[in-house]
């Protein structure tokens, strides 16, 4: 667009970028995700349900390597069981959502959700109007074949999930809503731990403005800061502020009051005392400019980076960025001179240290150096502990580690109040000063994984409890990624996951 006249003689011309619109068909299994949320954080299951309008309008605007993009949801379904959950229909009908009713049919109480929403996705797939976004709002893997079908259309497929999701639906997926992000996303007031964070770093070492850039950055992601995050986006430089997650889509909403586009990186930290190196400074990243030619190489690391379920080799980000311009090489990485000093001065919201060998790169919106691996193995160096991490999504922590989340989350809760953002803050801090520092990511995938197991922690349940209920969860995961237990292997897997507080 033009800019008005200055003076007599001089036209100050401004361009702006218009933002890529997608359109979207949103798919909600109600049933699974308001049950889902309710195991982790009532509360936020209470606004998913009651005030839809409020999330989709934070779905609607988002950032991602590309730029800034607007969603228009132009299908918006929700399938859900009338027997108990009626009383939100309304809700959903003010939001603009068509509610399919979906009674239990068998015995056993499941209801013909999936198969309604599969066969209304097809529809849409096939039919007149062209989607950009297929979006299904549910962690079932078995829209797995809905999601492939998706993709093979060349659709872009995200899923918003309120509970662990199975490693081959995570996979065809192009992004992914946590449950923690969803639960960020619907109660955007509450900024998980931020606020707690306010006044110095947590226990992974971030500041609390890298924290509450994961309200603005988990859907690749779906949502953005706020509904002048793309007009904010629009403004910034190339590569010099946070940029959400890519993939079209799945960032958490917005903190109240938290910066609406640029997100201050987090402090240098000095390494620690296992050798580990300390992350480039923030600071210095958020003034580098990246070039030109190096643009698609940085979209493909950025998308890499914020979309990995963990943090990553060195050499997978570099092999990436290599495979979208074949000239970083050859050109001694854009005259960077290494790998790591191209993605310091070309992709700065991601994080990198040298050590332990042979180096990692991480999204530091959701990782901390307390989730790199550890001098001598993450994980013990059973086989069958790889394989759990890899096919699961497993925190890969030592059995020592395990241990002492578990401790500290039992004394925790027989203290004070179960509250799941508080309580995942205060456990990182008791396991730091205990000197096993672990960090926020797995420590929320632990709390998650007994919520799910059935354990109500504000029941201040003991240590050993703890243990039991999650090694239950990670045993339910390796079932359900076809993953061949003997006997031997689940007691291996309990002693590990359990800290040592259990038995096989």
């Amino acid at each position: 667009m033009l800019g008005a006249a200055v003076g007599h003689d001089e036209v100050v011309t401004t361009t702006t970028e218009p933002v890529r619109r997608l359109r979207s068909a949103l798919f909600v299994d109600f049933d699974n995700v308001y049950l889902g949320l309710q195991r982790i954080d009532p509360e936020a299951a209470e606004l998913f349900a009651t005030e839809p309008g409020q999330w989709l309008d934070r779905l609607e605007h988002g950032v991602d390597a590309d730029g800034a993009f607007q969603r228009r949801f132009l299908v918006r379904l929700c399938y859900l069981n009338p027997a108990p959950f009626s009383r939100f229909r309304p809700n959903f009908l003010r939001a603009g959502f068509r509610v399919i009713d979906c009674p239990s049919l068998t015995q056993q109480g499941k209801s013909s959700a999936d198969i309604y929403l599969v066969l209304d996705a097809v529809d849409a797939l096939g039919g007149d109007t062209h989607f950009d976004e297929f979006v299904i709002a549910s962690a079932d893997a078995d829209f797995t074949p809905l999601a492939l079908r998706c993709r093979a259309a060349d659709r872009r497929v995200s899923i918003i999930t309120a509970g662990p999701v199975a490693g081959a639906y995570r996979s065809v997926a192009d992004t992914v809503v946590t449950a923690d992000e969803l639960a960020e996303l619907v109660s955007p007031e509450r900024g998980g731990d931020h606020g707690d964070e306010a006044n110095g770093a947590d226990a992974d070492g971030t500041e609390a403005d890298a924290a509450r850039a994961r309200a603005s950055a988990a859907t690749g992601s779906l949502a953005s800061a706020g509904a002048d995050a793309a007009p904010a986006a629009q403004q910034r430089t190339a590569g010099g502020r946070r940029a959400t997650k890519a993939a079209g889509a799945t960032s958490t909403a917005a903190v109240k009051g938290a910066p609406k586009a640029d997100v201050a990186p987090a402090k240098e930290r000095t390494a620690d005392a296992k050798g580990a190196a300390a992350p480039r400074a923030r600071a210095a990243r958020a003034k580098a400019q990246p070039t030109p030619k190096a643009s698609k190489a940085r979209q493909m690391v950025l998308q890499r980076v914020q979309t990995s379920v963990r943090p990553l080799h060195a050499s997978t980000v570099a092999q990436v960025a290599q495979a979208a311009d074949d000239q970083l090489t050859s050109s001694s990485w854009d005259g960077a001179g290494s790998f790591l000093s191209w993605l310091a001065r070309e992709v700065p919201e991601a994080a990198s240290a040298t050590k332990p060998a042979p180096g990692w790169v991480w999204d530091p919106t959701r990782f901390g150096e307390a989730d790199l691996p550890k001098p001598g193995g993450q994980v013990d160096s059973a086989v069958i502990s790889r394989q759990v991490v890899a096919v699961t999504d497993t925190p890969g922590l030592t059995t020592a580690q395990y241990g002492t989340v578990l401790r500290e989350l039992a004394a925790d809760v027989a203290r004070q109040p179960f509250d799941r953002a508080a309580t995942s803050r205060r456990v990182r801090e008791a396991c730091q000063a205990a000197g096993t520092p672990v960090g926020r990511a797995s420590v929320n995938v632990v709390l998650g994984g007994i919520a799910f197991a059935g354990l109500d922690l504000s029941s201040a349940p003991t240590a050993e409890q703890c243990a039991k209920a999650w090694a239950d969860n990670v045993i339910g995961l390796c079932r359900g990624a076809r993953m061949e237990l003997s006997h031997q292997d689940e007691a291996a897997i309990r002693a590990w996951v359990g800290g040592g507080l259990i038995d096989g």
